[in-house]
């Protein structure tokens, strides 16, 4: 019996653990890209006058403030998931994906103007280091998973295709 509910909870962490990374890939692969966009738009006037402010916010009202996105998108998210219970199917899965995107972009820029406020918080500190310890154990298994490097590879080969295709349409 002993034997039978180790191997249950060796399965059962694994599945948490492919799920997680599955959540943590999305998120480095939107991570660095929405985050510089948001930088981008950061240049705007108004928006670097904002990003001045939060930059000079101290650690405790910095981690307020980078709760509440989390905090105003889940309505819309249930929102979403009540559209999706409804019928409205697509139209619900779209505003989860909109969410999720815009979510992410939000998070990925107040995260990198806040940063240096939370990392005074010594407890923020700590599980900062211990997530991002796990997180790149996680992401190493992955990557060295064969599923990922065939992925990869067939990335790289559509990335070639597509360069080959762009640069005989643009007849050069």
């Amino acid at each position: 019996m002993h034997v039978l509910v180790a191997g249950l909870l060796r399965l059962a962490r694994r599945a948490v653990e492919a799920l997680l990374a599955l959540v943590i890939l999305f998120e480095e692969w939107g991570w660095e890209p929405l985050q510089a966009l948001m930088a981008r738009i950061g240049r705007w006037p108004v928006f670097r006058q904002i990003e001045a402010l939060i930059v000079r916010l101290p650690p405790v009202p910095a981690l307020v403030l980078l709760l509440v996105p989390t905090l105003l998108l889940l309505p819309v998210k249930l929102g979403a998931l009540w559209m999706i219970h409804q019928g409205w199917r697509l139209g619900g899965l779209l505003i989860i994906v909109a969410a999720k995107l815009g979510g992410t972009a939000l998070m990925a820029r107040l995260f990198a103007l806040t940063r240096p406020a939370l990392m005074r918080l010594p407890w923020f500190a700590r599980g900062y280091e211990s997530w991002t310890t796990w997180k790149d154990a996680v992401l190493a298994r992955v990557r060295a998973s064969p599923v990922w490097r065939a992925a990869r590879s067939m990335r790289e080969r559509l990335r070639q295709r597509w360069r080959h295709w762009a640069k005989q349409g643009s007849g050069t």
